[in-house]
């Protein structure tokens, strides 16, 4: 699974942190950042959920 992160969607809820770490991070300005583009096996529920819960619907997942 690849995770991106829609800039201009994310407006900074920082669920997508709260809900999968191991995955998302925040940048300065407090919007999600994919820490591992590519989601390893054992994360993929967690990401999934993670974009499942971003109210903007910023979290594309392939």
């Amino acid at each position: 699974m690849h995770v991106e992160i829609d800039a201009d969607r994310c407006q900074g809820h920082a669920r997508c942190w709260e809900i999968c770490p191991e995955v998302f991070d925040l940048d300065a300005e407090g919007h999600g950042t994919a820490l591992l583009p590519d989601v390893p096996t054992e994360l993929q529920a967690k990401a999934r959920e993670a974009a499942d819960n971003c109210p903007e619907r910023a979290i594309l997942l392939t």
